[in-house]
């Protein structure tokens, strides 16, 4: 006998005539009759949508399953606001860390991105802290994010489980965008704390899917900002910020319940007031600036970085510091950088020019305080003491650089050499650098020579260099 024969049992009926009698009950508080909309309720395709909206209700699709009273559009709204302004920073600032490996030169990863990228130019030499900023910046500020986002996250999960998930193509569309937004800042936020940490527990390369995964956020979060900004705004304009500042927990009290809206069918007494609630997402963002931040500033407060993989602090004395890849690492033996050892320095014309060490050495040397930054966040700032790059091109007949072509004894790696552009060959504080500290050059720090050039990304400044070639004019 079909329904509209007689049959008046609801699917919730159905499901429960299957399960035993003793657990009939227990099973029936768990499962919701869904709501009776009437088919003017619902876009094209209005009978296939109306059709999916008639499943029963269970576990998380149940409205009344979501019971804090500190839900609603005013919390979702104040989170959304901080958001707003800082995921942008976050993005921005990692776009540029792409821009300062210099793509145009084919030395970013990935190499080749299409239109999906920035325009290009010269990354600037000055001021010299500028990558330790931007770079420091996306790093302390993503991590100091993530708390606000899951807070966020908190506060509309049950619109994650809003059944039926659409009752038109436009809300189907909006509901794809938020599965996007929310799995792209998941992702990005994942591996780049996984990159920090040096933790590649993922099987592809870091740098290729966080690039592209970063434009797909962008796509996602300008698509979420235009459909949501409205709502957003009547959220903030619902309460004050000082009555919510100055608001206990024995005057928390839900907002009223709409079948859109955020706050909850059936709120429970509140064990937290929403200043509370503002006080512990912003204490565990604090806490997390706090643990990170001092890999960033450098040795006055690098005793802070509790989170930072490189540690604490650095006691074997002048010219121990942070290093990313070892001499041993990067497969470099004392025979290649031992009184064998000659820089090639190729110029004008093809002009070469073999020096030693001790030939170096002997040249004018040049002393300057600059910063290495890496891109995981950490930075630190030494002296510098070595022969200007541009007085090397000099030598080989080229006064004009446009570029440098550097490479090391290091065999293999993304980063065994670099190209430098002309502003950076030229600038008077760009060394090759023989001593940090008044000491020979460390073989992990890049013994016999190294690169060092102002607010260049760490992994830029060559280590163990080999032969430099200079492009330009006399």
């Amino acid at each position: 006998m079909s329904l509209d024969q007689g049959d008046r049992r609801t699917a919730r009926d159905r499901i429960l005539e299957r399960v035993p009698a003793r657990f009939r009950d227990r099973v029936a508080d768990q499962i919701e009759e869904p709501p009776d909309l009437p088919l003017e309720e619902f876009g094209q395709p209005r009978r296939l949508l109306r059709a999916s909206s008639r499943l029963p209700l269970v576990g998380p699709l149940r409205p009344r399953t979501w019971k804090s009273p500190l839900r609603g559009s005013w919390t979702t709204a104040i989170f959304a606001v901080v958001l707003l302004v800082g995921l942008p920073v976050v993005t921005i600032t990692g776009l540029l860390s792409y821009i300062a490996y210099q793509p145009q030169f084919h030395q970013a990863i990935p190499a080749h991105v299409g239109y999906l990228h920035l325009p290009y130019f010269l990354w600037p030499t000055h001021p010299v802290w500028l990558y330790r900023f931007t770079q420091g910046l996306h790093v302390a500020l993503g991590i100091a994010l993530i708390p606000v986002v899951l807070a966020k996250l908190w506060s509309v999960i049950p619109k994650l489980f809003t059944f039926p998930p659409a009752r038109s193509l436009f809300q189907l569309l909006e509901r794809a965008s938020l599965l996007l937004l929310v799995g792209s800042i998941l992702f990005e936020l994942a591996t780049g704390v996984l990159n920090i940490q040096y933790d590649y527990v993922f099987r592809f390369d870091f740098y290729t899917a966080h690039y592209y995964g970063a434009w797909v956020f962008v796509f996602a979060f300008l698509t979420h900002v235009l459909i949501k900004w409205p709502a957003m705004r009547r959220g903030l304009k619902s309460r004050k910020l000082r009555a919510v500042l100055a608001e206990d927990l024995a005057h928390t009290e839900p907002e009223p319940y709409t079948a859109d809206g955020l706050a909850p069918q059936a709120p429970a007494k509140p064990t937290l007031s929403r200043r509370g609630l503002l006080a512990v997402v912003g204490g565990a963002s604090a806490m997390l600036t706090i643990f990170t931040i001092g890999d960033t500033v450098g040795d006055p407060v690098r005793f802070t970085a509790l989170l930072s993989p490189r540690g604490q602090s650095y006691r074997g004395g002048p010219g121990h510091f942070q290093v990313n890849r070892t001499a041993k690492a990067a497969q470099i033996t004392a025979a290649e950088t031992g009184a064998a050892w000659r820089l090639v320095i190729t110029g004008l014309d093809g002009q070469e020019l073999e020096l030693s060490r001790a030939e170096l050495l002997s040249l004018p040397q040049v002393g300057q305080a600059l910063p290495i930054a890496c891109v995981e966040g950490w930075s630190t700032e030494q002296h510098w003491s070595g022969v200007r790059l541009r007085d090397l091109a000099a030598m080989v007949g080229i006064h004009r650089a446009q570029t440098a072509f550097v490479t090391s004894l290091e065999k293999s790696g993304a980063f065994k050499q670099v190209t430098l552009g002309s502003d950076q060959v030229r600038d008077e504080k760009t060394l090759l650098a023989l001593k940090v500290a008044g000491l020979d050059l460390l073989p992990d720090h890049g013994y016999p020579a190294r690169i060092i050039v102002p607010a260049l990304p760490g992994v830029h400044n060559t280590k163990w260099v080999k032969a430099i070639t200079f492009t330009g004019s006399a």
